[in-house]
């Protein structure tokens, strides 16, 4: 299992325990709900690298695939799901030296975002440490994160280097496949017959659409 550790003031993270690799790795598996196609990476030097970190747990500390920063040290992910996940945990790896990421702001359902919509109000900010091996996960509000259609993750800023580089983004959560009829029925049991229903019409209004 996971063991905790606490800094003070509430960081939002814990030590994951590296023995149970198989284990974590089945739990961070939503890179397979990634819409790979429609992944954007804003100021990524090579294009198309930033989608390339999205990768099975196993694969984290291949150097094979990374993205690095162009002009600055940000980086933007742009992350559509293939359905609504509920995001719990992301674990971030970056080069062991000045150019990991220092900070990480989460916004959910804001498809398409550019660096000048980053000015607004994150979701949920974290302050980063240095991680070469994805030993570190960062714990998300699950309330807040409960049914996300699309991720955008910003990068704003590292350790001190011209450019940021990142090898590996893992997310852990759950997933559920979107049913778009479902405004279909409820918009069919709005207003219904009570004759027809008889008793079982709060139950007929209020029930949730799996």
């Amino acid at each position: 299992m996971s063991h905790g550790h606490s800094h003070g003031g509430g960081c939002g993270h814990e030590a994951l325990g590296i023995e149970n690799e198989l284990e974590i790795g089945i739990h961070y598996s939503l890179y397979e709900k990634i819409d790979m196609h429609n992944v954007e990476c804003l100021n990524e030097e090579l294009e198309g690298s930033g989608k390339t970190v999205f990768k099975p747990y196993n694969e984290r500390l291949s150097h094979d695939k990374f993205v690095k920063s162009d002009a600055d040290e940000e980086l933007l992910f742009n992350i559509p799901f293939t359905g609504n996940v509920k995001l719990k945990g992301i674990i971030i790896i970056g080069a062991d030296d000045e150019t990991h990421p220092k900070k990480m702001r989460l916004f959910k359902n804001r498809p398409k975002m550019t660096f000048d919509d980053t000015s607004v109000t994150a979701d949920q900010e974290f302050a980063l440490e240095r991680d070469a091996n994805g030993v570190i996960e960062y714990s998300t509000k699950v309330v807040t994160f409960a049914n996300v259609h699309h991720l955008s993750l910003h990068i704003p800023s590292n350790y001190g280097g011209d450019n940021t580089t990142v090898y590996y983004i893992g997310l852990k959560g759950e997933f559920s496949e979107a049913h778009h009829h479902g405004v279909t029925i409820c918009t069919y049991e709005a207003r219904p017959n009570v004759s027809d229903h008889k008793n079982n019409v709060f139950d007929s209004v209020n029930h949730r659409v799996q």
